[in-house]
């Protein structure tokens, strides 16, 4: 992972795909507890933005908020940042992004930690997109080699349709 030039190293637990998904719990804009718990029996894109008020990370949740209308019902979008909830909110108002879940990992960066994800010295998380299905396993994991540089949305969303196409 590089943020500009730079390699960067990732701190806290990677996991591994077709693994059980560790449960971690964030806040939402009202700082209510959200665990990934639940969410159980659905399947979960969790896209993974360093700062939702930056450039890149506006574009990737307006992107991932207007997906969110043509989603199945048994889909949970999820952004989650290590910005404040105040901060998220703000954002959310402003960019009229309704339609997915911001979440902040500030408070015990639980997220970032159980998911390898926090870039160190940094404090903030990786560019990453997730899904985890609906038996609670990480079915699909996009680690954006570059800070700076949007997901791959087609690839992410056809593996998402995929992914809850499947029923068990």
């Amino acid at each position: 992972m590089k943020v500009g030039t730079k390699a960067v190293e990732l701190q806290g637990n990677p996991v591994q795909l077709q693994q059980q998904a560790p449960d971690f719990q964030v806040v939402n804009d009202s700082f209510k507890k959200i665990k990934l718990s639940e969410f159980k029996g659905k399947t979960v894109l969790i896209s993974v933005v360093p700062s939702i008020d930056t450039g890149i990370c506006s574009l990737q949740t307006k992107r991932f908020n207007q997906e969110v209308a043509t989603a199945d019902p048994n889909v949970v979008m999820l952004t989650i940042s290590t910005d404040l909830p105040f901060a998220q909110k703000r954002f959310c108002q402003a960019e009229k992004i309704e339609q997915l879940q911001v979440l902040s990992d500030a408070v015990w960066r639980d997220f970032g930690s159980n998911y390898g994800l926090i870039i160190k010295d940094m404090g903030i998380l990786a560019r990453a997109v997730l899904i985890v299905d609906e038996k609670g396993n990480l079915a699909y994991q996009q680690l954006v080699p570059e800070l700076a540089k949007e997901p791959d949305y087609a690839h992410s969303l056809a593996a998402l349709k995929q992914i809850a196409g499947k029923k068990s």
